[in-house]
């Protein structure tokens, strides 16, 4: 499975890799503990929940994360439940942020572009199903539209080769995960005091943001 650690073989073959990697997975220090209040939130998924976090909490202007379940139908979701496709969920990253910085439409094209392959369709990677399909998901109809507007803007600039598959879906209730998922990358560093295998990976970005007219 995906999701298991193995500590020893990994550490000992790539220590060396870890450790040049770190600065890749320290959050962003600014980011605050608890979620603000009164300020705006956006749903984006993308494949693992792990991953799409720690890519957020590193960009300017985000002020909180946290990982969850939305577009589904089940209430009260669990990860087991939404696993073994039971609910219809994505997992899925609530980014909260300061309008003053950055913006709906700045943290959809990084999330298009730069945070996962919007290309993939009920995938991501290893990561196979549809709690792993890319979607943004809208609260009132202007943020479907900048969703829409964004979509077409980075096909059109053929940032990828492939055309993008994320849906643009309402937000009904976004279902806040368990505790062990939330910012787990860090939560492993602290633990085991190397940067998670996955860190790898996302040293490497696909796309460029800077291919799209503002």
């Amino acid at each position: 499975m995906r999701k298991l650690l193995f500590l020893a073989a990994v550490i000992g073959i790539l220590g060396g890799i870890f450790v040049a990697q770190g600065a890749m997975s320290k959050p962003n220090e600014e980011i605050m503990a608890t979620k603000p209040e009164g300020m705006p939130t956006v749903v984006f998924a993308g494949g693992c929940f792990w991953c799409t976090e720690s890519e957020f909490r590193a960009q300017p202007g985000v002020l909180f994360t946290r990982v969850g379940y939305a577009g589904g139908k089940e209430p009260n979701p669990t990860y087991e439940m939404v696993s073994h496709h039971e609910t219809g969920h994505a997992e899925s990253t609530e980014v909260t942020y300061d309008p003053k910085v950055t913006s709906f439409e700045k943290l959809a094209e990084f999330f298009l572009t730069k945070a996962h392959d919007p290309t993939q369709k009920d995938m991501q990677g290893p990561d196979v199903g549809h709690q792993y399909r890319s979607a943004i998901f809208y609260a009132t109809p202007e943020e479907k539209q900048m969703a829409e507007n964004v979509i077409a803007k980075v096909n059109a600039a053929k940032v990828w080769t492939k055309p993008i598959v994320t849906t643009v879906e309402p937000l009904t209730t976004f279902w806040v995960a368990e505790d062990y998922h939330q910012q787990y990358y860090e939560k492993f560093e602290e633990k085991y005091g190397v940067p998670h295998i996955n860190n790898i990976v996302r040293g490497k970005t696909s796309g460029d943001v800077g291919k799209l007219n503002d």
